[in-house]
């Protein structure tokens, strides 16, 4: 069964239930989780993350158990393509979390896995910086082994954190989460990818002007062209392509 409460709008991309909320309104709908102890699991779709849904049925029957939020400028398009209008707000996780942790002023329990040891160290220390009023605690950089997921699982039920961080990729963050964290592990926990990368300043961010003309994927194209080329040049192309086939077939992204 669906852990997604059913009373949050959301667009159908591709077959991924997608919230489509106003910003505001989706901070607040966290906020709202965190205070009444409500569990979920929260990750974002992108064009590269639908695309890999549509590759691996693990994830995309994963993905059911997930509020996702709209990240980028791919959604938009199919969101207009299948649904007449984009959503209501880009909530890409790389300025949604933050958001959330300086939205939220009663003191949490936050907890970050993934990455390298040192750049999520570098991200908590930026993370105390922008929220002081919570609590942060490095659980365990990303490459653990499955011997050590017992390990990790139990010091997430004894620290028990409000908001829990996994940056892993994509899809190994979200399998993770979706087959290992319950309510006894944390109230939210997160998929946010890149996030601890951007911000220990490991990967640097696109200028502003560039977020705001939404070309931030062709920077980080720029900046890492062997990484990227595939998920930008090939991956892009191909995910507006499978839209216009599910416009095509007459339906509405399901």
């Amino acid at each position: 069964m669906s852990l997604v409460e059913t009373d949050i709008p959301r667009r159908a991309i591709l077959g991924v239930q997608v919230v489509a909320l106003p910003w505001v309104e989706a901070i607040e709908a966290m906020r709202e989780r965190i205070a009444l102890q409500r569990f979920a699991l929260v990750t974002w779709l992108n064009a590269h993350n639908a695309n890999l849904a549509q590759e691996n049925g693990d994830f995309r029957q994963a993905l059911n158990q997930f509020l996702v939020l709209p990240d980028g400028v791919g959604v938009d398009i199919a969101s207009k393509l299948l649904h007449g209008a984009p959503f209501p707000a880009n909530l890409n996780g790389t300025d949604f979390t933050p958001a959330l942790l300086q939205a939220e002023t009663s003191p949490l329990r936050v907890g970050l896995i993934g990455a390298r040891p040192e750049v999520v160290e570098r991200a908590m220390a930026s993370f105390r910086q922008l929220a002081s009023q919570h609590e942060f605690r490095v659980i365990s950089d990303g490459f653990f082994k499955a011997s050590d997921e017992p390990r990790i699982l139990e010091i997430l039920k004894n620290y028990h954190p409000h908001i829990l961080l996994v940056a892993m990729g994509v899809p190994r963050q979200e399998m993770f989460m979706a087959e290992h964290l319950t309510a006894e592990h944390c109230t939210l926990a997160f998929g946010v990818g890149a996030l601890f990368d951007f911000t220990a300043g490991a990967v640097p961010r696109a200028p502003l002007i560039v977020q705001k003309l939404r070309f931030e994927w062709l920077y980080r194209l720029a900046q890492e062209p062997g990484r990227m080329w595939y998920r930008y040049i090939v991956g892009n192309p191909l995910f507006l392509l499978r839209v216009m086939r599910a416009k095509l077939r007459g339906g509405r992204g399901a």
